[in-house]
């Protein structure tokens, strides 16, 4: 195995990582935004009221989209195996 075919799994790895992390990540960003504005708009600063809402929206997403994400890193680990195959 050449070292540029080891550069090339680990590129797709970090992508593969960025694809199945995104989801779940951007949708805790979106939540834990509005909760902020919400806060700072009404001036409740409780703190309980950051997380209850960013886990629940974060636990739907992951309910919704690990068929997606099983898929991505079921195509990644196929493709991993055919590589440690192939090599002579």
């Amino acid at each position: 195995m050449e070292a540029i075919d080891i550069i090339n799994v680990t590129r797709e790895g970090i992508w593969v990582l960025m694809l199945t992390g995104a989801p779940i990540m951007l949708t805790g960003l979106v939540i834990g935004l509005a909760v902020s504005l919400i806060q700072a708009l009404t001036q409740i600063q409780e703190t309980t009221l950051t997380f209850v809402p960013k886990i629940f929206a974060m636990l739907m997403m992951l309910m919704m989209a690990m068929p997606y994400m099983l898929q991505k890193l079921q195509d990644f680990g196929a493709g991993l195996f055919t590589r440690i195959a192939n090599i002579q």
